[in-house]
């Protein structure tokens, strides 16, 4: 069930995401998702924002971003939807966030496959993370997404090959799986644990609950 909110609030956490309308696609290239990871990090702040920053390159990781407005503690993209994990660092700072990275990305993303109109099923969703266990498993929740790929019923049937489900999610390079698991790559800046609990204190038990949770059919 998802909840609309109005207001969000400082030091809480907040399951966001959305999708196409019509669950259409809202990522058909390479350049797409990585556009949106872009904007992930630049756009995440209470300054000017320069859209046409983003046209060179990965500068846009080169520059500080200051005054954020949200800290992201996990993220995921798929191609007809989006799944956020965000607490706000001031009282209109989630909202704000939203609203520049919704109206950046559609944008580009009509200008880019020359079409107009909205690209997203209304108003971004959220959910408010009440307790530990809600958010805990929201984070494996996010991160598994990608399994859908190569098992598409895998939470009905289970998963026959563990290591290479996990071998995959390592290699699938639109969400923050790879920051946890202890890869070093640029993204890494866009996420930062630090405003959430400490629920892994090393990429070795970050790995342990993500496998916990592919296992889970065999002990239902």
């Amino acid at each position: 069930m998802s909840i609309r909110k109005t207001s969000f609030v400082p030091g809480e956490y907040y399951h966001i995401y959305n999708r196409g309308n019509s669950k259409q696609k809202i990522f058909l290239s390479k350049k797409d998702y990585e556009r949106f990871v872009a904007l992930l990090y630049g756009i995440n702040t209470n300054e000017s924002f320069n859209f046409f920053n983003l046209e060179k390159g990965g500068g846009i990781f080169l520059r500080e971003i200051e005054n954020p407005l949200v800290s992201i503690g996990a993220y995921c993209l798929m191609p007809n939807h989006f799944h956020l994990l965000i607490t706000p660092l001031s009282e209109e700072g989630l909202s704000k966030f939203m609203q520049k990275l919704s109206t950046s990305y559609v944008m580009y993303f009509n200008e880019t496959h020359k079409r107009t109109g909205g690209l997203f099923e209304g108003k971004f969703k959220s959910i408010h993370m009440k307790t530990d266990k809600q958010l805990k498993y929201l984070f494996s929740y996010i991160h598994l997404n990608p399994v859908k790929f190569i098992n598409r019923k895998w939470k009905e049937k289970g998963i026959r090959n563990l290591k290479t489900t996990f071998e995959f999610l390592n290699t699938y390079l639109y969400s923050s799986f790879l920051d946890y698991s202890g890869q070093n790559r640029r993204e890494n800046l866009i996420i930062d644990p630090r405003d959430f609990p400490d629920y892994f204190s090393s990429k070795d038990s970050f790995k342990e609950e993500i496998i916990d949770w592919l296992r889970y059919k065999e002990k239902s």
